[in-house]
């Protein structure tokens, strides 16, 4: 069963569609403001999204913008607007369709199993998530708070190896030779200034406090 988040503020639209839908056998949640609809995506398990692009509180294309940071789920967006330069605008954003209201519940629901399926061919992204980091193993990316942190390829590997065992604390020699698969040299200073640059990085996102200082010992997550 394909669960299916509705993203529009018009309550008739909302329901019409929902109503539909779960009688094609689909499982759907329903938001009337991009904030809602942020925080029912972020509850996670949807297999595909219906975005209005007017929506109260936190746009459309914003709305999108943040999912496309950290996932592929497939994205239809439902809009008025019916200038060519707007649907070209919305895909370039990272819309997988664009229909225009007022629409045929057939017809969406004919695009709906066309994105469903394409996404069943795709494999699924590997991500790692620790608090408000998620971590796309694939793409090696990383955002935080929502913002991507244009990482170091030695980076992202001292985060993905802290973010993949929270809990534990890593010593600077374990750390050295799980990224750089080398033996480490005592004294080296290393692991110490990555870690600040990797602070610095994501200061801007308020998470650079995720990484903690274990005196004498190395470093860890905070839990």
């Amino acid at each position: 069963m394909s669960h299916i988040l509705i993203v529009e503020d018009d309550t008739d639209i909302n329901n019409s569609t929902a109503e539909y839908l779960r009688r094609q056998g689909c499982l759907c949640s329903q938001a009337f403001s991009g904030t809602e609809g942020r925080r029912l995506w972020q509850a996670g398990g949807i297999d595909l999204l219906l975005i209005d692009l007017m929506l109260p509180g936190l746009s459309g294309r914003a709305l999108i913008t943040e999912i496309r940071q950290s996932s592929r789920t497939p994205v239809i967006v439902l809009s008025a607007k019916t200038e060519l330069s707007d649907k070209v605008e919305l895909l370039g954003l990272g819309a997988d369709d664009y229909l225009t209201k007022p629409y045929q519940l057939e017809e969406l629901w004919a695009r709906i199993l066309v994105q469903l399926r394409h996404a069943s061919a795709v494999p699924t992204e590997v991500l790692l998530r620790y608090r408000d980091w998620v971590l796309n193993l694939d793409e090696r990316t990383l955002t935080a708070a929502g913002q991507p942190v244009n990482l170091t390829a030695h980076e992202f590997k001292i985060v993905e190896l802290l973010a993949g065992r929270p809990r534990r604390v890593f010593t600077k020699q374990q750390i050295y030779e799980a990224v750089w698969q080398e033996q480490y040299a005592v004294e080296d200073k290393t692991i110490t200034v990555h870690i600040s640059n990797i602070r610095a990085k994501l200061r801007p996102s308020g998470t650079d406090q995720y990484i903690q200082t274990v005196w004498g010992i190395g470093f860890k997550l905070a839990e």
